[in-house]
């Protein structure tokens, strides 16, 4: 049952742009930034009112 087989290694890079990598943190980081300046101003001046 030994058998000569031929055996192919495959090597995959995968490349990434490290731009934009790093827009799409800021961009979330700014999502983050004013979700919870909303959250901020509701705590801080709507829920006094009630």
């Amino acid at each position: 049952m030994n058998q000569n087989m031929d055996i192919e290694k495959k090597s995959v890079e995968h490349k990434y742009d490290k731009g934009m990598v790093a827009s799409t943190f800021i961009r979330y980081a700014a999502y983050i930034v004013i979700f919870f300046g909303f959250l901020y101003f509701i705590v801080r001046y709507v829920f006094p009112k009630f």
